[in-house]
């Protein structure tokens, strides 16, 4: 990745890497705002870089009504869709329908799952998110009822995944055909984990080979501590780089790097072979804004907009 393409590709570390998590905390857009929201996303130069739209079993009704709304893209830019383009490294979004592909988040467990499916019927279905306190249970139920096409990850709470827990629960979704989930943020301080928490997860995902997405506190490329909170985050740069670890102690020291320069030339120097074996580890995480994590990336010099057309080149 030494030379990076050019203005208006997205680089193959991250495409697909951003699903957008719009209506969940703290970003907490309604869901008739979302919907056109991200059209502007997926009709974007930048398109490449989103997944789908993170939807709660709970709010599905909402957004089958949003969906039948039928709402334009060009509307969603006139209602602030447009600021992602711009924060994006100047990019606008173009006008145009696109298909609605959604990701169902399942806080509630097995239970959720069956009716949930249901009420997912007229979308694009490209992934369940499922949080339990049993790993073994989810993935019998996962193996039920899951279309064999629809990928999905299962969560468990950070206290279960603590010591001889980690590697239990890594060890049975190895041996399934489900990723792993890992929360990395919220809106409290003890929702964040400290780097030799994140790390000793990475890795023991790593050294078995197993993917896994994350879940909050991403926003940003680079570790850093918010000014207005005080919670310390960790940068989804940071996490990228420390997927192809499988050192614990090294992980750690990656994921406390604070220079975007150093995290920045870091990126530029991966091999191909280096980028697959990352986005085979690290597949996506939610983040509630795509404007932010784009632009974060255009200003350490890593994605830019397309160039500008000359008049006579129109």
């Amino acid at each position: 990745m030494s030379e990076l393409p050019p203005g208006g590709v997205v680089p193959e570390l991250f495409r697909g890497l951003f699903d957008d998590a719009a209506v969940f905390p703290p970003g907490n857009l309604p869901v008739a705002d979302a919907v056109p929201a991200h059209l502007v996303h997926r009709a974007a130069w930048y398109a490449e870089a989103v997944g789908p739209l993170l939807c709660g079993a709970g709010r599905l009704g909402e957004l089958a009504a949003a969906a039948a709304g039928g709402a334009a893209v060009t509307d969603a830019a006139s209602a602030g869709g447009s600021a992602a383009g711009s924060a994006a490294a100047g990019g606008t979004a173009g006008a145009g329908d696109a298909p609605l592909r959604i990701g169902l988040v399942l806080p509630g467990g097995s239970a959720e799952l069956a009716p949930a499916l249901a009420a997912a019927a007229p979308f694009d279905l490209t992934g369940v998110e499922l949080a339990t306190r049993d790993a073994a249970e989810a993935i019998a139920e996962l193996d039920r009822l899951l279309p064999p096409h629809v990928p999905a990850a299962v969560e468990l709470p950070r206290e279960l995944l603590r010591g001889d827990g980690l590697d239990a629960v890594l060890d049975a979704l190895v041996d399934s055909p489900y990723r792993a989930k890992f929360r990395t943020g919220g809106l409290v301080a003890e929702a964040f984990p400290d780097e030799a928490e994140l790390a000793a997860f990475l890795t023991g995902c790593a050294q078995r080979g197993l993917p896994y997405k994350c879940t909050a506190g991403l926003h940003n490329a680079v570790r850093h501590t918010d000014r207005e909170t005080g919670f310390e985050h960790h940068g989804f740069l940071n996490v990228l780089l420390a997927a192809q670890e499988t050192d614990p102690a090294t992980a750690a020291a990656v994921l406390a790097e604070r220079d975007g320069e150093v995290l920045a030339k870091a990126v530029r120097a991966l091999t191909d072979r280096q980028v697959t074996v990352i986005r085979n580890s690290f597949t996506a995480f939610g983040t509630c804004s795509i404007a932010e994590p784009l632009g974060d990336l255009a200003a350490l010099g890593l994605l830019s907009s397309p160039a500008p057309q000359h008049q006579e080149d129109r």
